[in-house]
């Protein structure tokens, strides 16, 4: 099957005049804003309390003013992401992160390997926290929150790395488990 008819995930997907209200308001302002509806949307509409907490919790840590840029909580999901081998999730917030960064090249250098990438070191340190929690959370300890702060990261930071490596492992973990097929456009945002 070519990927143009692949279906976009494995669980049904519903039509948007079937939705709340609320939900389709979303999807259609998304739609509006980016020329297209990202498949996240779609496949997670299907169980629409669930849908409404999800983006509520990714709106909270992606969307709030801070110490860390959004280019930077973009490069927390594209390496957390690439370590989880989810394809959506890096193809959709490379995409997300290449924008956000100005930077063609950067969302493909953090998901192949960011400590070669072109980045500071507090944001090789922000990751490499980032990746501890994603992959090995059970060892996070004060060393970990030593570092960061020589960085220029207070508690504050180190809550808001971990929260989005945590929310962005269930997110990988859902999209695999859902099929969930990162849409064509995706690939070519913000590379030229």
């Amino acid at each position: 099957m070519s990927a143009a008819h692949a279906p976009i995930g494995r669980f049904p997907i519903p039509r948007l005049e079937d939705l709340p209200a609320d939900i389709r308001a979303r999807i259609e302002a998304v739609q509006e804003k980016s020329g297209f509806v990202p498949n996240v949307f779609l496949v997670l509409a299907h169980r629409p309390e669930e849908f409404r907490a999800f983006f509520a919790y990714h709106d909270a840590l992606m969307d709030k003013p801070g110490n860390l840029t959004k280019a930077e909580r973009e490069m927390i999901v594209v390496a957390t992401s690439a370590m989880n081998q989810c394809q959506y999730c890096v193809i959709a917030h490379g995409a997300i992160l290449r924008i956000r960064a100005k930077d063609p090249l950067i969302a493909d250098q953090v998901a192949i390997n960011y400590r070669k990438a072109d980045l500071t070191d507090r944001q090789k340190a922000m990751l490499d926290f980032a990746m501890l929690v994603s992959q090995s959370a059970h060892l996070v300890g004060e060393a970990a929150f030593e570092t960061l702060g020589a960085h220029g990261f207070d508690d504050a930071d180190a809550w808001d790395i971990a929260a989005i490596a945590a929310f962005f492992g269930l997110s990988n973990r859902l999209a695999n488990v859902t099929g969930l097929r990162p849409n064509p456009e995706f690939y070519t945002l913000g590379r030229g």
